[in-house]
């Protein structure tokens, strides 16, 4: 025990030892450097904080700040310099937008959005908006949507007064036309900004830049531009150097070049005497020998802690690799269910390059949007979220099952897209969103009288059927919920995430897995308990589905009501007591018949008894709700409930979470 304590202090040592010295390294580095650039103009910045009578009262509006702020440095870290996005939602949803200039990197863009949006908290921290201009970088943000619209105010100039012209009029003849033409190159170029030098007299040097923020048209940039330069005329026409700065466009005139990239027309850099000579090869010497020492640091902690998160690690590169590393097998599997493939450049276009506006939720297989395609047809669009296994596999799971049926009651698998690592399965749109979004939420449930209600019960039965018996495979779809049930433009039922279904082939009857995977609530209790399913698993999951509409109770939120017992229990004391009727959701009261209430609480208790060998198959199903002379068996006690510690969000905000149990992960639906 001694000689491996005495070795741990021994690395932890030589750890301390390599950081003091890199330390030291970066002290000398940054006191060279600041010697060498202490005669030069200082890096400023300026900012303008806006609304200040208009903040919302609430402490989310700042939380929301944050967060932005968090995802756009995030996004600076990959993108190509530029970057939208929102945080919150409703009174407290905050906008906001970077900027780099267009000759900086990536990792420079990243510091300047990461300091930027440091500094702009500092000086802005009650403003409803904001606008940060830093060297190298623009961070604006707002409680208005300002994507897309052009913004000349405010208007920051920006001049160095120790640099003038001998007469007003030189103005005019030089920077005037260098910055003419260069608001044709930025409006055009690609990235909306542009560079020139041109020269003086044959002796001396002018620089200029133009840049506009990607969000705005050609035409609208050449409008901001040229405002830019109305203020010049006003603030800085006997000036050399000027920049002058707005939300939406930036301009700058220099002396002396200060493009990190110089083009053909840039000039040669002047000789440095023999000292400034001595300086910068110290200063490279220092460089290198610190990032040798940086390397050899970072290789040393990687390897005395990769050993002990390798099998974690492996585990988890293996599953992602499998899932982006095969584009072409998925493509080709995809090929073979004759599923048609959609270009990825039309799901970009339809669904505003996935912008959050278009979203409609977001579940394990990763999120879900809304698009609408040239002909007007609307489609939601479901997309692989790249840090999910479980995504994967539902994604070949669905190509390969659902694009094979088709019925009424299912929805439509349209197309998919396997491109450019993007893996996207395109779904008819249905403009209700599911069943859950109006049935447990108060308000909206009264509207869904008993007529619609039925109308979905036989549609879910019918849907189900299908899948059991009359598709070419025999599918058990294994999650039934609520969620899962889509509803078109009236209201007809369409069973949906088919990414946890199994098929059995010839006379397979029932399976057995290790992997349980669905819902709390919805789950047979010998798949909960044993990992057997069959099709009586989704008998179960039907029954429980079935009471759920005629009660426009949740199953698994009943626990935590008054009745301090699970929905299947309360409906069977209900039944055994004769009270049937009063399992029936108070606002179906004057539109519900009375005996189909009841018939078909009885066969949603005949679905949830807990021998699976008691459960009707769906056709018998099907036939009971479609006959009124029928008769029917007499239900036995039903199951347990599987899950009664599962914590659910209400709906009234328009929003429900499901926690689902083992494999699966949570997923949120979002009205659509």
């Amino acid at each position: 025990m001694l000689m491996i304590h005495s070795g741990h202090c021994s690395k932890r040592r030589m750890i301390y030892q390599w950081l003091f010295i890199i330390k030291l390294v970066h002290l000398v580095v940054c006191f060279v450097a600041g010697q060498n650039s202490s005669n030069s103009q200082p890096l400023d910045y300026r900012y303008a904080c806006l609304d200040q009578s208009s903040v919302p009262t609430s402490t989310a509006y700042q939380t929301n700040i944050n967060n932005l702020f968090t995802s756009l440095s995030s996004d600076s870290a990959t993108s190509n310099g530029f970057g939208n996005g929102t945080s919150g939602i409703d009174q407290d949803m905050v906008y906001g937008l970077y900027l780099c200039r267009g000759d900086v990197n990536t990792s420079l863009c990243h510091s300047c959005v990461q300091n930027s949006s440091i500094l702009l908290m500092q000086h802005c921290p009650n403003n409803a908006s904001a606008v940060f201009w830093y060297p190298f970088c623009l961070l604006r943000y707002s409680n208005q949507n300002f994507f897309g619209n052009l913004t000349i105010r405010p208007r920051i100039p920006m001049f160095d007064a120790t640099q003038n012209f001998t007469s007003a009029g030189e103005f005019d003849s030089d920077a005037q036309v260098l910055m003419n033409g260069l608001i044709q190159i930025g409006s055009e170029a690609p990235l909306m900004f542009g560079t020139h030098m041109f020269n003086i007299n044959g002796t001396q040097r002018r620089y200029g830049w133009v840049q506009c923020s990607r969000d705005i048209t050609p035409e609208e940039c050449r409008t901001c531009l040229s405002n830019m330069l109305e203020d010049v005329e006003n603030c800085c026409q006997e000036k050399k150097v000027w920049r002058v700065f707005s939300p939406s466009c930036i301009v700058m005139y220099e002396t002396q070049p200060f493009f990190l990239n110089g083009t053909d027309s840039a000039p040669a850099p002047q000789q440095a005497t023999d000292g400034n000579n001595r300086r910068w090869w110290f200063i490279v010497i220092i460089a290198v020998a610190g990032i040798v020492a940086l390397a050899l640091l970072v290789i040393s902690i990687y390897y005395c802690y990769l050993k002990r998160k390798k099998d974690k690690q492996t585990t988890q590169e293996e599953g992602l690799n499998s899932i982006f590393s095969q584009e072409q097998t998925d493509r080709e599997e995809s090929m073979n269910t004759d599923l048609p493939m959609m270009p990825l450049s039309t799901i970009l276009k339809c669904t505003n390059n996935f912008s959050d506006e278009q979203k409609l939720g977001k579940g394990g297989f990763g999120p879900v949007y809304k698009g609408t395609l040239p002909d007007g047809r609307q489609i939601a669009v479901k997309r692989l979220s790249k840090t999910s296994v479980q995504g994967g596999e539902e994604f070949k799971n669905e190509i390969i099952l659902i694009a094979k049926l088709q019925h009424r009651n299912l929805v439509r698998l349209l197309a998919g897209c396997i491109e450019q690592n993007e893996k996207l399965l395109v779904y008819e749109y249905m403009p209700n969103s599911s069943l859950d979004f109006h049935l447990f939420d108060i308000k909206k449930g009264a509207h869904l009288d008993w007529k619609n209600r039925l109308n979905i019960i036989n549609g879910i039965a019918k849907g189900v059927l299908y899948l059991h018996e009359d598709s070419r495979l025999r599918v058990i779809h294994r999650d039934l919920k609520a969620s899962n049930i889509l509803l078109d433009h009236e209201m007809n039922p369409k069973i949906s995430d088919f990414g946890l279904a199994r098929t059995f082939g010839g006379d397979q009857k029932q399976a057995n897995t290790i992997r349980v995977v669905g819902t709390y609530g919805y789950m047979a209790p010998e798949y909960a308990m044993e990992g057997l399913f069959s099709v009586k698993s989704d008998v179960f999951s039907f029954g429980v589905l079935l009471l759920e509409i005629i009660s426009g109770r949740r199953n698994t939120k009943f626990y935590q009501s008054d009745q301090g017992q699970s929905l299947l229990i309360y409906a069977w004391n209900l039944w055994c007591e004769s009270k049937g009727l009063e399992l029936m959701d108070p606002s179906i009261e004057k539109s519900s018949v009375h005996s189909e209430v009841v018939k078909c609480m009885h066969i949603g208790l005949l679905c949830v008894q807990e021998d699976a060998a008691d459960r009707p198959t769906m056709s018998s199903v099907v036939h009971m709700l479609a006959s009124d002379t029928m008769s029917l068996a007499s239900p036995t006690r039903p199951a347990f409930s599987v899950g009664r510690t599962v914590i659910e969000q209400e709906s009234s905000s328009n929003t429900s979470m499901h926690y689902s149990v083992n494999e699966v992960t949570m997923s949120e639906v979002i009205p659509r």
